[in-house]
């Protein structure tokens, strides 16, 4: 099995409590998209990305100090460095040894930088979402770069009998090409209900679908029909709403904090 994420724009490199790490295994590719990088002048760097003067200051000299191989001290363990609603879910920081070893087995972050990583693996501080339109040696955009690399790698992983749970955002799933993957993929959206209308709030959806990795970790599943009996911080599954690989986990949404 493999749970996809999608990473965050929020880090923190402050703490590096957790000694065992890993390099990234297209970290090849992660420097030949630097060195595209390091080219662009704050400016540019600005306009492609839509940020501030300030951000596009920082990630300028962000990519002028990508260095490999990583190091822990400047570099940070991938499940930990990111931080957000996707990430405040999973509670990654209160891992045990055994859930480290089950994530680092099964969950797989998806990234405009680094492609493909695992909980453990080392990442610098750095900003580039998978939507930028980044020319550069294999295309016009991030997509292109990645082509079918993070699928025909998790096809490498993938063993018979085993399913993809996608928790990833739309923007970082449409890397992924699911009809070349050999395995099913199962979708789940998470629902809030309040005076008689369920919908997907963001907010809440993101924490969840850490929240979801997370109960998968600690419950070491290993089959998919296993998840529907998950539940956590009152999501529960929905049969009625549920389709055969598009699952609905829903919740009276609780009440809004004073």
């Amino acid at each position: 099995m493999l749970i996809l994420l999608s990473p965050s724009k929020g880090q923190d490199f402050e703490q590096h409590p957790l000694q065992q790490h890993s390099q990234p295994v297209l970290l090849k590719e992660s420097q030949t998209l630097a060195k595209e990088l390091k080219k662009l002048k704050p400016q540019k760097i600005s306009e492609l990305m839509s940020v501030s003067e300030k951000i596009a200051d920082l990630n300028y000299e962000r990519f002028q100090s990508f260095k490999t191989p990583f190091k822990l001290g400047v570099a940070k363990q991938a499940a930990l460095a990111f931080k957000g609603d996707v990430y405040a879910g999973l509670e990654a920081p209160d891992f045990s040894a055994e859930n480290w070893s089950f994530a680092q087995k099964n969950l797989r972050i998806l990234s405009g930088l680094y492609g493909y990583l695992r909980p453990m693996d080392l990442i610098l501080p750095y900003r580039l979402e998978m939507k930028t339109r980044l020319k550069n040696s294999r295309g016009e955009n991030l997509y292109q770069f990645w082509g079918n690399e993070l699928t025909d790698l998790m096809n490498k992983e993938l063993k018979e009998n085993d399913f993809v749970v996608n928790l990833a955002s739309n923007e970082y799933y449409k890397v992924v090409k699911p009809k070349l993957l050999k395995s099913p993929v199962l979708n789940i959206d998470f629902k809030d209900t309040k005076g008689g209308k369920t919908r997907i709030i963001s907010f809440y959806a993101k924490k969840a679908r850490g929240m979801m990795a997370r109960a998968i970790i600690e419950n070491k599943v290993e089959k998919m029909e296993d998840i529907k009996a998950l539940s956590f911080d009152g999501y529960q599954y929905r049969g009625d709403l549920s389709s055969e690989l598009k699952w609905v986990f829903e919740r009276p949404q609780p009440a809004a904090k004073s």
